[in-house]
């Protein structure tokens, strides 16, 4: 099969204001990505000298095909630039943390002097546990304050975390645990979602019955009065917390030392381990948050996603706070108790740059502008997307009502794997909607055939990646066959996965997944393509595309369709949804079924599983399923 295949690349050019390539701290993208290209070594090692070490590296990485090493023999702890270089200087009394519960009001706010001394207690609470450096912490959360001391205490101590999402069942967490070798489970008695308590101990104590690896389980007790604790296993997170000691030097680590071990998501596959390592995941997490995202130093900063995900990893815990930001976190959902509670946090607490991800934007569509219209969003200054492809009518309506036709959309791409942004439209760039943008400066991406040879403009094919960065996983957890495969399918190349196109600009396009190609008649036609032209049309909130067996075509499109609020079902719109594709695409791309669908299957980060659709639409085994929204 080749990837190759004709995209239409017309979009609109949308220019912010001068005034943020004036003030942006990375400067214009060429001139940016020339200094890369000049000198990659000294790029990064300019960034890396922006934060403290122990010991300095005596090489900025060794590169021996397909395994890397960064900031070689280089001495670090990562809480060091996350909270002691800030609770030490002129950011010890500056937020570091807001927190609200689901319930408006419900409010907590940590300084970096505070966040740090309560780090210090955690991670002597896990000393005296026996947690040291190498053993692995798992931790299941819901978002509150406590999951991130959790995270930043194993670090400091030289213990690899391995977060676990809230929303998994016993038998996901399980997996995770056994794979890990897990020695201790930091959780919570329940977590909040929609006014329902999830019991998250007790899906624990299922869990662990067939775990013999693990040794004690923490319990940050929320409900009053406090759930019983079962004494020979079970410990009370604010009880070993007081009986710790005050302060706990952080643990001298290799730049190669194990950081964590992240379990993806499962959508193409078993869960992979990946595992990200000390200083090479510091640095690229702190370049792109601080330069990126391009932060300032009064910014309140927002990402909506959950540490239970790379995105929470890196943009939520590492990156913005080693540049030393204001984070909110919150354990509201997007739709609860109204559709308008997201846009209320803004206004409350002032908030400047919004990470979220285009499923919420589309959901936020099918209600409409009415929602966002009753708050006051002044303040934002940069909205940003991740996840799946952010299609243009997403990415118009998110920077029309959202952004107020002023703020840029920081579209980016990027996966567990990359541990950092790999794609973007640098804030203060000229953005397109429909393309994430052009390699950041420090990476190098190609759009390729099944040989390796980059195609034209306009012409589809493989999204990889050229060379090493900092921030890419080191291997898979037990399984470095399965990592060499990212750098073995496609010539010498990294694989990512995803279909793309170029533009003449360099602009990059992300087609979606390239195991959700549909060939009809020997076509090749990218799922995100064909569900962009379904959302294009004025009745539509999300749509999704499977290909299903055709004994002429070979496969033809089926599509599921998610309707706005207002517009009904009917064979009429069925229609007008088949022609506004055949008028969009083209004939090959039409539906030959529509089906109107309240929900469609997608994993808790909102990633749409169209292998479900797929394998209800045959009647087989859909597979791993345990990371799907319920």
């Amino acid at each position: 099969m080749t990837a190759e295949f004709e995209v239409s690349l017309e979009s609109r050019v949308v220019r912010p204001d001068p005034v943020y390539l004036e003030t942006s701290a990375l400067g214009p993208w060429k001139q940016a990505y020339r200094r890369y290209l000049e000198d990659p070594d000294g790029f990064w090692a300019q960034y890396a000298g922006e934060l403290e070490w122990v010991e300095p590296w005596d090489r900025v990485k060794d590169w021996e095909y397909p395994y890397a090493r960064w900031f070689v023999n280089g001495k670090l702890n990562i809480t060091i630039n996350c909270l002691d270089r800030h609770a030490a200087g002129e950011r010890r009394n500056k937020v570091a943390l807001i927190w609200r519960g689901e319930e408006e009001g419900v409010e907590r706010v940590l300084t970096y002097r505070q966040l740090h001394r309560q780090v210090m207690r955690f991670a002597g609470a896990l000393r005296n546990l026996g947690v040291g450096r190498g053993d692995v912490v798992c931790i299941y959360m819901p978002l509150v304050p406590e999951q991130i001391v959790a995270i930043l205490a194993c670090a400091r101590i030289g213990a690899v975390h391995s977060v676990v999402y809230g929303g998994f069942g016993a038998d996901a967490l399980n997996t995770r645990i056994r794979d890990a070798g897990a020695k201790v489970v930091v959780t919570a008695d329940v977590g909040y979602r929609r006014a329902t308590r999830i019991p998250l101990k007790t899906i624990v104590g299922e869990a662990v019955r067939n775990a013999p690896s693990i040794e004690k389980v923490i319990v940050l007790r929320r409900t009053v009065p406090h759930v019983a604790l079962h004494p020979e296993m079970e410990i009370d997170f604010q009880e070993c917390m007081a009986a710790a000691p005050s302060h706990v030097d952080p643990e001298v680590m290799d730049a190669e030392d194990p950081l964590f071990i992240l379990y993806t998501s499962g959508t193409t596959g078993p869960p992979k381990g990946i595992v990200h390592t000390c200083g090479g995941y510091m640095v690229g997490t702190y370049y792109t948050a601080k330069y990126i995202f391009d932060l300032k130093e009064n910014d309140v900063y927002w990402c909506t996603a959950d540490p239970g995900w790379i995105t929470g990893h890196s943009y939520i815990v590492y990156g913005p706070l080693a540049a030393g930001a204001t984070v909110l976190i919150t354990e509201t959902v997007p739709d609860y108790p109204d559709p308008g509670i997201w846009w209320r946090v803004i206004e409350d607490f002032g908030v400047t740059v919004f990470y979220t991800a285009p499923t919420a934007v589309r959901m936020f569509m099918k209600y409409g502008d009415e929602w966002p219209a009753r708050s006051v969003l002044d303040s934002l200054r940069v909205i940003g997307s991740v996840g799946e492809p952010l299609n243009p009518e997403a990415f118009e309506w998110y920077h029309r009502v959202i952004g107020q036709s002023r703020c840029p959309v920081l579209d980016t791409w990027w996966q567990t794997e990359t541990g950092m942004h790999m794609l973007a439209t640098l804030v203060g760039e000229p953005m397109k909607p429909g393309f994430v943008g052009r390699p950041i400066p420090g990476v190098s991406a190609e759009v390729v055939d099944r040989e390796g040879n980059p195609v034209p403009p306009g012409t589809g094919g493989f999204l990889v990646l050229t060379e090493p960065w900092p921030a890419m996983m080191r291997t898979v957890y037990k399984n470095d066959e399965r990592y060499r495969k990212y750098w073995t399918t496609v010539d010498t190349l990294y694989l990512a996965g995803d279909l793309a196109v170029k533009d003449e600009d360099g602009y990059i396009m992300v087609l979606g997944r390239a195991d959700d190609i549909i060939i009809v008649a020997g076509h090749n036609l990218g799922t995100a393509e064909v569900e962009s032209a379904l959302v294009a049309h004025e009745a539509v909130a999300e749509a999704a595309v499977i290909g299903v067996p055709d004994p002429v075509k070979g496969q033809a499109v089926k599509a599921f369709v998610i309707l706005k609020v207002g517009y009904a079902p009917s064979e009429k719109l069925k229609t007008d949804l088949i022609y506004h594709v055949r008028m969009s695409i083209g004939p090959i791309a039409m539906p030959s079924a529509v089906e109107f669908v309240l929900s469609l299957p997608k994993t808790r980060s909102g990633k749409i599983m169209r292998r479900v659709l797929k394998a209800q639409e045959m009647g087989v085994d859909p597979g791993d399923i345990s990371t799907l929204e319920v």
